[in-house]
C-alpha cells in the first residue's frame, strides 16, 4: 500500500526535464529513499537531543554525556564488516533492516519511559546497542544512491540526500526539544518509534530503477536474470563452483584499495579528521555548550542544533544548482579551511544570539564540505566495492568517539572554550596539510558539480 502511494504521488515528476536540481527524483527508487532517509533522520535528530540532555540532567556530568554520544558511534569498528554484507544480501535490505530495529529499540525505550523505569545506564546500554549499526546508516545511503544515479545527476542528488539531514536538525531538533519539554520523554518517544519504522518500510519499497541500468544492460547484452538482480540491488548470480570469498577476504580488498588509491585514501583521512575535531563540538557536545555556556534549557539547545542545520540546509540547496563547473576538491578543502576557522570564533562566543548566527555559519561550510566529500568518494569507487569503500569510510568515524572522549576530559581540565579552541586550530593544521600531501591526487581528474 504504501508503495502504491509513494509509485503514484511523484508521477508529475517523471515529466521534469533531465536538468535541474529536482532531475534525482525521476528515479523510482529515490522518490522512496528521500523520504525513508528524511524520516530516519529526523528520529536520530530527535532521539539524540532528547537522550543527550535526559543523561545530561540526571547524571550531571558532562563526561557521562561525552560517553553516550561516543556510544551511538561504537559500531564505526565494525562498519566496514557492514559494507561487505550490504555487498553481498544488497544495500537496500541491509538498511531496511537496521531501520527495523532503531524501530524495535525507540519501542523498547519508550516502553520504559511510559512506565517510569527508564535510567540513566539503561539508556547508555541501548545507545551502544544501535550505535553497532547506525554509523553504517549514512554510508549505505550514499551507496544506494550511487546504485540508482546517472553519474551527470549523482552532486544533485547527494546534494538533495544531505537534506535530509539538514531538515532533520532543524525540525528534528526544535520538535524534540518542544515535545520533550511540553509532554515528556514517553510521548516523544511514541513520534520517534513511528518514524523509524515508517523509514523502514519505505526503505524496503525503495528498489534500483530500471530505466537507466535496464537500458545500459541491454545494450551490452547482460543476461535477464543477471539484470533483474542488479534492479533488485542484490548481488548476481554466480557459478556454483566457484565459492564466495569470505567476508574477511573482501573486507582486507576494500582496505588495500582505499590504501592504494591516494585519491581514496585522502578523503578517508578527511573523513577521519572532521571527525575528530570539528564534530564532536557541533554536535556531541551542544548540550554541555548550551546548558553552561550560553545558560539556556532544552528549547535553546534546540535553536542552536537548528541554527546550523538551516546552514547546511542552504548548503545543500546551493550545491544541487545546474551549471557549476567548479572542482569538487577545491570547494572541499577551501570549505572545510573557512569551517575550521568558524568554529573556532564559535568557541569565543558568550551569548546564544552570537552562538546562534555562527552556527549558521558553520553548517553552511559544513554543507559545502561534506557534499563534495562524499561525491568524490562515490565517484573514486567501483560499484562492486562501493559498500566496503563505504564501510572503510565510516571506520573513520571512529575518531569521533575518540575526540568527544578526549574533549570531555580537556573540558575538566581547561574548560570548554580552550578546548574547542584547541580543536579547531589542530583541525585547520591537518586540513592544510592533508591537501599539501596529496594535492596531486585529489586534482588528478576532475569531479565536477554540473548536472546535466
Amino acid at each position: 500500500m504504501v508503495g502504491q502511494v509513494f509509485s503514484i504521488l511523484p508521477g508529475p515528476l517523471l515529466e521534469m526535464p533531465s536538468i535541474g536540481a529536482l532531475a534525482p527524483f525521476r528515479i523510482r527508487s529515490y522518490r522512496f529513499q528521500w523520504p525513508a532517509d528524511l524520516l530516519t533522520s529526523w528520529a536520530f535528530e530527535m532521539e539524540t537531543l532528547v537522550l543527550g540532555w535526559y543523561v545530561l540532567v540526571e547524571t550531571n556530568s558532562v563526561l557521562m554525556l561525552t560517553i553516550f554520544g561516543a556510544l551511538l558511534y561504537g559500531g564505526t569498528l565494525i562498519a566496514p564488516l557492514i559494507g561487505v554484507w550490504s555487498d553481498r544480501i544488497g544495500h537496500r535490505v541491509m538498511l531496511s533492516s537496521m531501520r527495523a530495529g532503531y524501530a524495535v529499540v525507540a519501542g523498547i525505550l519508550m516502553t520504559l519511559a511510559f512506565t517510569g523505569t527508564l535510567r540513566p545506564e539503561v539508556v547508555l546500554v541501548l545507545a551502544a546497542l544501535t550505535g553497532l549499526v547506525r554509523p553504517s546508516d549514512m554510508g549505505l545511503r550514499g551507496a544506494l544512491i550511487a546504485d540508482t544515479m546517472p553519474p551527470a545527476t549523482l552532486t544533485a542528488a547527494m546534494g538533495i540526500a544531505r537534506t535530509t539531514t539538514d531538515t532533520a536538525r532543524i525540525c528534528g531538533a526544535l520538535t524534540g526539544a518542544g515535545m520533550f519539554a511540553v509532554i515528556g520523554i514517553g510521548p516523544t518517544y511514541v513520534v520517534i518509534t513511528a518514524f523509524y519504522l515508517l523509514g523502514a518500510i519505505l526503505t524496503w519499497n525503495a528498489l534500483v530503477p530500471g530505466a537507466v541500468q535496464a537500458a545500459a544492460a541491454e545494450q551490452d547484452g547482460e543476461p535477464k536474470n543477471e539484470l533483474k538482480a542488479e534492479l533488485k540491488n542484490e548481488p548476481k548470480n554466480e557459478p556454483k563452483n566457484e565459492p564466495k570469498p569470505s567476508p574477511w577476504r573482501e573486507l582486507w580488498e576494500g582496505l588495500v584499495l582505499v590504501w592504494n588509491t591516494p585519491r581514496l585514501l585522502a578523503i578517508v583521512w578527511y573523513a577521519f579528521l572532521f571527525n575528530f575535531a570539528v564534530f564532536p563540538l557541533t554536535n556531541g557536545l551542544m548540550p554541555y555548550a548550551a546548558r553552561d555556556i550560553f545558560h539556556t534549557d532544552q528549547t535553546g539547545l534546540g535553536y542552536l542544533v537548528a541554527s546550523g542545520a538551516i546552514g547546511a540546509l542552504i548548503g545543500s540547496i546551493g550545491m544541487t544548482r545546474s551549471g557549476m563547473r567548479t572542482e569538487l576538491a577545491k570547494i572541499m578543502i577551501v570549505a572545510a579551511v573557512i569551517w575550521h576557522i568558524l568554529v573556532l570564533v564559535f568557541a569565543q562566543m558568550t551569548t546564544l544570539e552570537s552562538g546562534i548566527v555562527m552556527l549558521l555559519l558553520c553548517g553552511f561550510a559544513q554543507s559545502l564540505t561534506m557534499v563534495c566529500h562524499t561525491v568524490i568518494l562515490l565517484s573514486a569507487s567501483e560499484p562492486r566495492y562501493r559498500g566496503r569503500i563505504m564501510g572503510v569510510r565510516m571506520l573513520a568515524i571512529y575518531s569521533l568517539p575518540l575526540g568527544l572522549l578526549i574533549a570531555g576530559l580537556l573540558i575538566g581540565l581547561i574548560g570548554y572554550r580552550a578546548t574547542a579552541s584547541l580543536y579547531a586550530i589542530v583541525g585547520l593544521a591537518f586540513t592544510v596539510l592533508i591537501a599539501v600531501r596529496w594535492r596531486a591526487s585529489l586534482w588528478q581528474s576532475r569531479t565536477l558539480t554540473g548536472v546535466s
